[in-house]
């Protein structure tokens, strides 16, 4: 039986637990306030599965039963979860609070609480009394999903979003197009799905690998699959970003219209969509057809994603197609833009006016810092701190996720049997170390921290099982950070986490995560010949 002390993410504070217990068996019964239907729904499609317990509804009085119900005196996404001689009840501030708070009431009902179906009689669960009262650090608690290097289908993405669940976190950003594939159907232009959806081979490992999977490898969402995923994500109060790269890492795009790329450059009809890594030189036209045809691209999306911000990418686009075509140089003159770095911040200060004239927030990677932003524009800052810290500076809210840190397809041990090994050494005590909050911010400018993201790029992920793998176990880690105050990074009591870790990964086996073992990784884990990037030494902290 689990205890308050094993929680994940570590809760504020735990009082208890006693020996006192309350049963949860067949007779128990659920009350649920207006507003906590999300949470009603969810404990008897998922705890009550598990543990077969029907969870009836009963009145609000009943001795024994689950009560969950609001309270305005808590602040938004905080629970008070206790168990005391009536029986269980969750107080939320707010009704993604009561689902947190859902959350640790799993976790308090054992490992067997996180399968699907009954795995012994039911007999009852007994739950020592204890109270439990938690909330959350940051606003913004994300994992990017690369689904466009390797497709995950849509029954993975919705699996993805339960284990966001399980760990608090509440922002998926699925980062939908790039050179090597375009997932998101856009009825007006079916070619993004019919060409940009697929390609004929990938590269296996890093880009100077010399092997390759000769399986063309392709899929995309229908708009009622991306219907189902954001309505998925919202019972269980997880807000989902898209991001549409531009002007860069848009080769599938080009692939499938043409004329979207710099045509008085190079042929582009003769381009496919991309089959290996990298920073790739094709990107997108300056010109007003270009714009209009990703407003059409963006107001689908617009339609299918409810969410305050919409990624636009903005990142890694290479400038030489640009200084050689006229068409390019015509338009910094026309426009007396500062050279090919303004162009660049042009496209994307259009997007960024076109969206906020639509009520939505454009949110982009840090290099779209450096030709000025709008006002109500974010920044994900993934080249290290410095790009987080400027945006502050100037008054955007910002995201952190330095690749240094929380990129999670970087090798997780300096062992020769780690599969595919890129960049640095970031073990599960080195993300739990992570501070998302530079201390060289002043509190008023530490405000515009939204939160924090851990990102998963897919390059050298070709199932789910590798991202198993690579994401766990250290999105336990990265979802303590996001959750919990936890004092400074050297100060953190990683032994305490370990602990708590050894009931976690009982939950962990009992959804069917494939995590990578303590020890290491699992023989069928590895993969011997296949070149990866390995950085040494430690990464800089900037």
């Amino acid at each position: 039986m689990t205890s308050g002390n094993e929680i994940i993410p570590a809760p504020r504070a735990v009082e208890g637990p006693l020996r006192s217990t309350v049963l949860l068996d067949d007779s128990t019964t659920l009350w649920a306030a207006p507003g906590t239907e999300r949470t009603e729904r969810w404990l008897r499609t998922t705890i009550g599965a598990a543990h077969a317990l029907p969870l009836r509804p009963g009145p609000e009085e009943a001795r024994d039963g689950v009560r969950l119900l609001l309270d305005d005196t808590l602040e938004p996404e905080a629970y008070r979860l206790s168990v005391a001689d009536r029986g269980v009840e969750i107080r939320g501030g707010d009704p993604a609070g009561v689902f947190w708070g859902a959350q640790t009431l799993r976790q308090l009902l054992g490992p067997e609480a996180f399968r699907r179906a009954p795995v012994r009689p039911a007999t009852g669960y007994g739950i020592p009394h204890q109270t439990v009262e938690d909330g959350p650090r940051f606003r913004w608690r994300g994992l990017l999903l690369d689904v466009a290097r390797h497709f995950t289908p849509k029954e993975g993405v919705l699996r993805h979003l339960d284990l966001m669940a399980a760990h608090k976190l509440n922002v998926l950003h699925l980062h939908l197009t790039d050179d090597q594939g375009w997932r998101i159907e856009i009825e007006r232009h079916p070619r993004l799905t019919e060409v940009g959806s697929w390609r004929s081979r990938t590269k296996f490992g890093h880009r100077a690998s010399p092997l390759w999977d000769d399986r063309p490898h392709g899929g995309f969402y229908t708009q009622d699959d991306i219907r189902e995923i954001v309505a998925y994500a919202a019972e269980r109060h997880i807000t989902v970003v898209p991001e549409i790269d531009v002007p860069g890492h848009s080769q599938a795009a080009i692939a499938a219209y043409p004329e979207l790329g710099n045509t008085d450059v190079v042929d582009t009809r003769a381009l496919a969509v991309w089959d290996t890594w990298g920073i790739n030189p094709n990107v997108l036209a300056p010109t007003d057809d270009t714009l209009r045809f990703y407003e059409g691209v963006f107001e689908e999306v617009l339609a299918l994603f409810p969410s305050e911000f919409i990624h636009v990418g903005g990142d890694e686009c290479p400038k030489e197609q640009w200084r050689a075509s006229p068409t390019a140089q015509a338009r910094i003159a026309e426009l007396g833009l500062a050279g090919e770095d303004g162009l660049q911040a042009w496209f994307i200060g259009h997007f960024d006016t076109w969206l906020a004239a639509r009520g939505r927030r454009l949110i982009g990677w840090d290099e779209i810092l450096e030709g000025g932003l709008a006002p109500g524009a974010a920044v994900s800052s993934w080249r290290g701190y410095e790009g987080g810290i400027a945006a502050a500076r100037a008054g955007h809210d910002v995201v952190m996720c330095p690749e240094q840190q929380v990129y999670l397809d970087h090798r997780q041990d300096g062992g020769a049997d780690e599969p595919v090994p890129i960049g640095y050494v970031r073990g599960l005590e080195d993300v739990y170390r992570f501070e998302p909050v530079p201390p060289r911010l002043t509190p008023e400018e530490a405000r515009h921290v939204l939160g924090t993201q851990a990102n998963v790029w897919t390059e050298v992920m070709e199932d789910p099982a590798r991202v198993d793998y690579q994401v766990f176990p250290r999105l336990a880690a990265f979802a303590e950070v996001a959750w919990s105050r936890l004092p400074a990074p050297e100060q953190r009591d990683f032994a305490d986490f370990e602990r708590r870790m050894e009931a976690h990964y009982k939950r962990l086996d009992a959804l069917g995560v494939a995590y990578r073992p303590p020890g290491g990784p699992k023989p069928w884990q590895r993969r011997p010949g296949v070149l990866g990037r390995p950085i040494e030494g430690a990464p800089p902290n900037r």
